[in-house]
Protein backbone atom coordinates (compact mmCIF):
# COMPACT_ATOMS: atom_id res chain seq x y z
CA UNK A 1 0.00 0.00 0.00
CA UNK A 2 1.45 3.35 -1.05
CA UNK A 3 1.97 6.04 1.57
CA UNK A 4 -0.36 8.98 1.15
CA UNK A 5 1.27 12.21 0.07
CA UNK A 6 1.18 15.25 2.31
CA UNK A 7 -0.05 18.46 0.72
CA UNK A 8 3.32 20.07 1.60
CA UNK A 9 5.52 20.88 -1.38
CA UNK A 10 9.21 20.04 -0.98
CA UNK A 11 10.07 23.62 -1.99
CA UNK A 12 8.09 24.91 1.01
CA UNK A 13 10.21 22.80 3.36
CA UNK A 14 13.45 23.78 1.60
CA UNK A 15 12.62 27.48 1.98
CA UNK A 16 12.04 26.99 5.72
CA UNK A 17 15.58 25.67 6.29
CA UNK A 18 18.15 28.29 7.31
CA UNK A 19 21.84 28.21 8.08
CA UNK A 20 22.36 29.71 11.55
CA UNK A 21 25.51 29.28 13.68
CA UNK A 22 26.79 26.75 11.18
CA UNK A 23 23.71 24.50 11.50
CA UNK A 24 20.84 23.90 9.09
CA UNK A 25 17.78 24.71 11.18
CA UNK A 26 14.04 25.32 11.02
CA UNK A 27 12.09 27.93 13.00
CA UNK A 28 9.56 26.81 15.58
CA UNK A 29 6.82 28.83 13.85
CA UNK A 30 7.49 27.19 10.47
CA UNK A 31 7.50 23.73 12.04
CA UNK A 32 4.27 24.44 13.93
CA UNK A 33 2.61 25.48 10.68
CA UNK A 34 3.77 22.30 8.95
CA UNK A 35 2.58 20.12 11.87
CA UNK A 36 -0.77 21.90 11.97
CA UNK A 37 -0.39 23.16 15.56
CA UNK A 38 0.21 26.58 17.09
CA UNK A 39 3.75 27.70 17.85
CA UNK A 40 2.73 27.99 21.51
CA UNK A 41 1.59 24.34 21.60
CA UNK A 42 4.77 23.13 19.90
CA UNK A 43 7.00 24.99 22.35
CA UNK A 44 4.91 23.76 25.33
CA UNK A 45 5.51 20.17 24.27
CA UNK A 46 9.22 20.88 23.89
CA UNK A 47 9.43 22.49 27.36
CA UNK A 48 7.72 19.46 28.89
CA UNK A 49 10.38 17.23 27.30
CA UNK A 50 13.51 19.43 27.53
CA UNK A 51 15.76 16.43 28.26
CA UNK A 52 15.11 15.25 24.67
CA UNK A 53 16.36 18.55 23.18
CA UNK A 54 20.03 19.23 24.00
CA UNK A 55 21.78 22.32 22.58
CA UNK A 56 22.74 20.57 19.35
CA UNK A 57 19.06 19.66 18.73
CA UNK A 58 17.49 23.04 19.55
CA UNK A 59 18.55 26.53 20.59
CA UNK A 60 17.01 29.96 21.01
CA UNK A 61 18.03 32.75 18.65
CA UNK A 62 19.64 35.86 20.08
CA UNK A 63 18.17 39.31 19.40
CA UNK A 64 20.50 40.01 16.46
CA UNK A 65 19.71 36.70 14.72
CA UNK A 66 15.97 37.18 15.27
CA UNK A 67 16.18 40.73 13.95
CA UNK A 68 17.99 39.54 10.82
CA UNK A 69 15.24 36.97 10.19
CA UNK A 70 12.50 39.54 10.81
CA UNK A 71 14.04 41.91 8.29
CA UNK A 72 14.01 39.10 5.72
CA UNK A 73 10.43 38.01 6.35
CA UNK A 74 8.55 41.00 7.79
CA UNK A 75 7.24 39.07 10.81
CA UNK A 76 4.96 40.76 13.28
CA UNK A 77 6.34 43.09 15.91
CA UNK A 78 6.12 42.78 19.67
CA UNK A 79 2.87 44.13 21.12
CA UNK A 80 0.85 43.66 17.94
CA UNK A 81 -0.29 40.10 18.46
CA UNK A 82 3.09 38.70 17.42
CA UNK A 83 5.85 36.93 19.31
CA UNK A 84 6.88 38.24 22.69
CA UNK A 85 10.00 36.07 22.97
CA UNK A 86 12.91 35.07 20.79
CA UNK A 87 12.16 32.11 18.52
CA UNK A 88 13.61 28.64 18.90
CA UNK A 89 15.20 26.77 16.02
CA UNK A 90 15.57 23.03 15.58
CA UNK A 91 18.38 21.16 13.86
CA UNK A 92 17.73 18.02 11.82
CA UNK A 93 18.03 15.88 14.98
CA UNK A 94 15.68 18.21 16.87
CA UNK A 95 13.10 17.97 14.11
CA UNK A 96 13.33 14.18 14.26
CA UNK A 97 12.73 14.33 18.02
CA UNK A 98 9.63 16.55 17.59
CA UNK A 99 7.56 13.72 16.15
CA UNK A 100 8.01 11.78 19.39
CA UNK A 101 6.75 14.64 21.60
CA UNK A 102 3.86 15.75 19.39
CA UNK A 103 2.37 12.23 19.17
CA UNK A 104 0.24 12.64 16.07
CA UNK A 105 0.02 10.86 12.74
CA UNK A 106 0.53 14.16 10.93
CA UNK A 107 3.72 14.88 12.95
CA UNK A 108 5.17 11.54 11.84
CA UNK A 109 4.27 12.14 8.18
CA UNK A 110 5.65 15.70 8.26
CA UNK A 111 8.86 14.51 9.90
CA UNK A 112 9.39 11.91 7.20
CA UNK A 113 8.97 14.61 4.53
CA UNK A 114 11.36 16.97 6.37
CA UNK A 115 13.99 14.23 6.87
CA UNK A 116 13.90 13.49 3.14
CA UNK A 117 14.55 17.16 2.38
CA UNK A 118 17.49 17.27 4.83
CA UNK A 119 18.96 14.14 3.22
CA UNK A 120 18.50 15.65 -0.24
CA UNK A 121 20.25 18.86 0.84
CA UNK A 122 23.14 16.84 2.29
CA UNK A 123 23.51 14.92 -0.97
CA UNK A 124 23.48 18.16 -2.97
CA UNK A 125 26.16 19.66 -0.73
CA UNK A 126 28.29 16.51 -1.08
CA UNK A 127 27.98 16.74 -4.86
CA UNK A 128 29.01 20.41 -4.81
CA UNK A 129 32.01 19.60 -2.59
CA UNK A 130 33.06 16.80 -4.93
CA UNK A 131 32.75 19.10 -7.94
CA UNK A 132 34.76 21.82 -6.18
CA UNK A 133 37.52 19.31 -5.32
CA UNK A 134 37.67 18.11 -8.93
CA UNK A 135 37.99 21.70 -10.18
CA UNK A 136 40.85 22.37 -7.76
CA UNK A 137 42.55 19.15 -8.86
CA UNK A 138 42.18 20.15 -12.52
CA UNK A 139 43.58 23.62 -11.85
CA UNK A 140 46.59 22.12 -10.08
CA UNK A 141 47.18 19.70 -12.93
CA UNK A 142 47.04 22.46 -15.56
CA UNK A 143 48.96 25.03 -13.52
CA UNK A 144 52.37 24.03 -14.95
CA UNK A 145 50.99 23.75 -18.46
CA UNK A 146 49.85 27.37 -18.84
CA UNK A 147 53.04 28.47 -20.60
CA UNK A 148 53.05 25.41 -22.85
CA UNK A 149 49.40 25.96 -23.80
CA UNK A 150 50.13 29.63 -24.56
CA UNK A 151 53.04 28.57 -26.80
CA UNK A 152 50.76 26.17 -28.68
CA UNK A 153 48.15 28.88 -29.21
CA UNK A 154 50.85 31.30 -30.40
CA UNK A 155 52.14 28.72 -32.91
CA UNK A 156 48.59 28.12 -34.16
CA UNK A 157 48.04 31.87 -34.59
CA UNK A 158 51.28 32.17 -36.59
CA UNK A 159 50.19 29.32 -38.85
CA UNK A 160 46.79 30.92 -39.40
CA UNK A 161 48.13 34.33 -40.44
CA UNK A 162 49.39 34.73 -44.01
CA UNK A 163 53.10 35.50 -44.30
CA UNK A 164 54.05 39.00 -45.40
CA UNK A 165 55.29 39.16 -49.01
CA UNK A 166 59.07 39.66 -49.45
CA UNK A 167 60.01 43.24 -50.28
CA UNK A 168 62.14 44.02 -53.31
CA UNK A 169 65.30 45.95 -52.68
CA UNK A 170 65.48 49.38 -54.21
CA UNK A 171 68.71 50.75 -55.67
CA UNK A 172 71.86 49.48 -57.38
CA UNK A 173 73.11 45.97 -56.98
CA UNK A 174 76.81 45.47 -56.25
CA UNK A 175 77.99 42.88 -58.75
CA UNK A 176 81.54 41.83 -59.47
CA UNK A 177 83.42 44.11 -61.87
CA UNK A 178 84.48 41.19 -64.03
CA UNK A 179 80.92 40.69 -65.13
CA UNK A 180 80.89 44.07 -66.82
CA UNK A 181 84.33 43.68 -68.36
CA UNK A 182 86.22 46.06 -66.16
CA UNK A 183 89.86 45.56 -65.41
CA UNK A 184 91.55 45.92 -62.17
CA UNK A 185 93.65 49.01 -62.06
CA UNK A 186 96.75 49.35 -59.99
CA UNK A 187 95.19 51.92 -57.72
CA UNK A 188 92.10 51.90 -55.53
CA UNK A 189 89.29 49.77 -56.65
CA UNK A 190 86.02 51.45 -57.67
CA UNK A 191 82.96 50.34 -55.77
CA UNK A 192 79.49 50.30 -57.16
CA UNK A 193 76.83 51.78 -54.90
CA UNK A 194 74.30 49.22 -53.58
CA UNK A 195 71.70 51.78 -52.55
CA UNK A 196 72.41 51.62 -48.80
CA UNK A 197 73.31 55.08 -47.58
Amino acid sequence: MAAKQLPIPVERIEKAIFLIRGHKVMLDADLAELYGVTTKRLNEQVRRNLSRFPADFMFQLDAQEASALRSQFATSKKGRGGRRYLPYVFTEQGVAMLSSVLNSERAIEVNIAIMRVFVRLREMMATHKELALRLIELEERLEGHDEQIQNIFEAIRRLMTAPEPARKKIGFVNEPAAKYGRRKSGGARKQVCDGNF
